[in-house]
């Protein structure tokens, strides 16, 4: 420990008292100085860790966020960490893999910011503000987030929906101009510049809807971010309305307490779409071995009372869609391989909740004045 003092003393990087944690010790050594100055300016007392948020800092990217995976291993942070994988990852800071793909770098936000509010650990707070920083600074200027940042190559630089990405973005910014749990005790100039993003995000939300012989549809998974015009992803999700991300546009758009007139417009548009297109009298069935919950296939077939919607339509038809990794376009799931049909949810029930609870919810709040 005097080793480490001495020769960071000489490096001229202050001083680091013997109570100091492992945490900060690691900052000042490999760089990461605001989490160190962070836990230094706070009183002399014990600091609390949280075992995940600990794991959390180590996988933060110097550009602020957080990667979904590193080469093909899902980042898993109950996993626990030997020091080998500790070192390479904290060496692997300047990775340009940070992502909001998968729930990455929100949900490493959100645990933080909650952690922050259990332990009163600074470096919490400060790795949560950075995280929020890197949202701020992803998005464009018409409103819309890119899969990844800085990392545009593919199809990461489109605006995206696709797994409800953006949509999670936005809903920490909301929280965050509101000052809702657990983001309350943040950096105050956080909360103006979310909710200039919210209200930029709300506007490419709408400008994105897609209008069809002058009627508001639903929206697409993927947007070109320069022309806001659908795009196409990986092989098999072509430029096609979603019967599955529009569902959670709506709840966000539901969320603003105080609607526009073209807020409400949106949102009954995309209402009537689902009810349009809906299948009636069919279902999903998944085929799994007896022994085992593994998917081996889906098929979908007649059933009585049920209801289904697909996660791809055509554009221009409102038919739905089921393509393959060979990117053509099929009328009936059968004719995909099978390798897809077992490995992607081309249909499910997504927009019954929404239509049934959560729309009725929403008409009676906007038409009583939020009452």
């Amino acid at each position: 420990m005097m080793t480490l003092q001495i020769l960071l003393l000489l490096a001229g990087l202050g001083k680091v008292g013997l109570g100091t944690t492992p945490t900060q010790q690691e900052a000042v050594a490999t760089g990461g100085s605001e989490h160190f100055r962070a836990a230094q300016a706070a009183p002399a007392q014990a600091v609390v860790q949280d075992t995940i948020a600990e794991k959390m800092l180590v996988f933060q990217r110097a550009v602020g966020g957080w990667p979904k995976a590193v080469g093909n291993k899902k980042v898993d942070y109950s996993h626990p960490l030997s020091a080998f994988e500790r070192a390479s990852t904290i060496q692997d800071k300047g990775r340009n893999d940070a992502t909001i793909d998968n729930n990455a770098t929100t949900r490493e936000i959100t645990y933080l910011a909650a952690a922050y509010q259990k332990t009163n650990n600074p470096a919490y707070r400060q790795a949560a503000e950075t995280g929020i920083r890197y949202l701020l600074k992803m998005q464009y200027a018409n409103g819309g987030f890119p899969q990844y940042y800085p990392d545009f190559s593919n199809y990461r630089h489109q605006i995206t929906y696709n797994d409800n990405a953006m949509v999670r973005v936005l809903e920490v910014l909301r929280k965050v101009a509101r000052q809702q749990a657990p983001f309350t005790g943040l950096d105050a100039k956080l909360v103006p510049q979310a909710a200039k993003a919210e209200e930029r995000g709300i506007s490419c939300i709408l400008k994105t809807q897609y209008v069809r012989k002058g009627q508001l549809t639903a929206w697409c998974a993927q947007y070109d971010e320069k022309t806001l015009q659908p795009a196409k992803a990986r092989a098999f999700e072509l430029a096609s309305l979603s019967g599955d991300e529009s569902v959670d546009i709506v709840r966000f758009l539901m969320g603003i307490e105080n609607p526009t007139q073209e807020v409400r417009k949106a949102i009954d548009s995309a209402v009537a779409w689902f009810e349009k297109v809906k299948m009636d009298g069919y279902a999903v069935q998944e085929v799994t071995l007896p022994s085992s919950k593994k998917v081996l296939d889906r098929v979908i077939v007649p059933t009585p009372g049920a209801t289904l919607w697909a996660r791809f339509y055509e554009l221009d038809t409102d038919r739905p869609i089921y393509v393959g990794r060979d990117s053509q376009v099929h009328y009936q799931l059968t004719e995909i391989e099978n390798e897809r049909r077992a490995g992607y949810l081309y249909a499910g029930v997504w927009p019954e909740k929404l239509l049934k609870k959560d729309y009725p919810a929403w008409q009676k709040r906007v038409s009583t004045g939020g009452r």
